[in-house]
């Protein structure tokens, strides 16, 4: 099974839920694999202690200009609906951040003269913990899509990890980084929080996750503050609210520590009990 932590709006809590739950599942002896596909700001492993495995450069293919036997027909700049690639006079000018590997250009060249090469975009990285697997990835600065890393991550876990379970800790917001880290997975725990922003951003993010029909729950967390929008929402909408999880500085104080709070927190604890027994009821 693959879960998904996800939300509309950053902050919510996706990366302490994500790593609180892993940790906590494994060490009730289960199998599981926890990727952070934030790899814009990936930073679940500040909160585990860690072992790595391996470094696994990710590139993308990009089209390189070979001169030579170019024609200057514009093809390529036709096909190209990204506006990645433009002719200058008598140069053709690619350029890598606009490109989205789609091959068309290199496909439909009559001279074949814009053949692909592998680019550099970042790093995914393996690290074992005392209970589990850890997968990170890692954009390079200045690189400006992220969907082609999380895609590379999540292939990295399918094909290292096929009997275990598989939490993913979503980028924030609805943009096309959410849908990919979404689109295979089996089940979307949208965690928010009870307050005007969080409402708003959990029902953009809710309508999202129903065009990609997806099966989604709610964690309200900071439960305490705010007011019960949220709450008459998944009423309304028959979205189950999974778990609450209270307001409460020592939350705050444990997380600034890069602590686990499970192992300190009773009450954050007995909100894991209730999302891991609303996991095995999943069908």
């Amino acid at each position: 099974m693959t879960i998904t932590i996800a939300s509309g709006k950053g902050g919510t809590g996706k990366t302490t839920l994500s790593s609180n739950l892993a940790s906590y599942l494994a060490s009730q002896g289960k199998n599981i694999v926890l990727a952070d596909l934030d790899v814009e700001e990936p930073n679940s492993s500040l909160f585990l202690k860690l072992d790595k495995v391996e470094t696994k450069i990710a590139n993308k293919m990009v089209p390189h200009w070979e001169k030579e036997n170019c024609t200057l027909c514009g093809k390529c700049v036709d096909v190209c609906a990204f506006n990645a690639i433009a002719k200058i006079f008598d140069e053709i000018l690619v350029y890598p951040q606009l490109c989205h590997s789609c091959y068309a250009c290199s496909e439909l060249c009559p001279t074949d003269s814009l053949p692909m090469r592998p680019e550099r975009i970042g790093e995914i990285t393996h690290y074992k913990t005392k209970n589990f697997d850890f997968v990170e990835g890692r954009i390079d600065l200045g690189q400006e899509m992220s969907v082609p890393l999380i895609a590379q991550t999540i292939d990295y876990v399918n094909e290292n990890f096929s009997d275990s379970l598989k939490l993913f800790d979503a980028p924030p917001g609805t943009s096309c980084p959410v849908i990919e880290a979404t689109k295979e997975s089996d089940f979307v725990i949208l965690i928010t929080e009870s307050t005007p922003f969080g409402y708003n951003d959990l029902v953009l993010a809710v309508e999202t996750m129903r065009v990609l029909n997806k099966k989604i729950g709610v964690v309200i967390n900071r439960y305490g503050i705010g007011d019960n929008q949220v709450e008459e929402y998944c009423k309304k909408e028959n979205i189950p609210i999974i778990a609450k999880i209270q307001n409460d500085k020592e939350i705050a104080k444990t997380y600034a520590k890069g602590e686990l709070l499970y192992e300190k927190i009773p009450h954050f604890k007995n909100s894991l009990d209730d999302i891991v027994k609303f996991i095995g009821e999943i069908k």
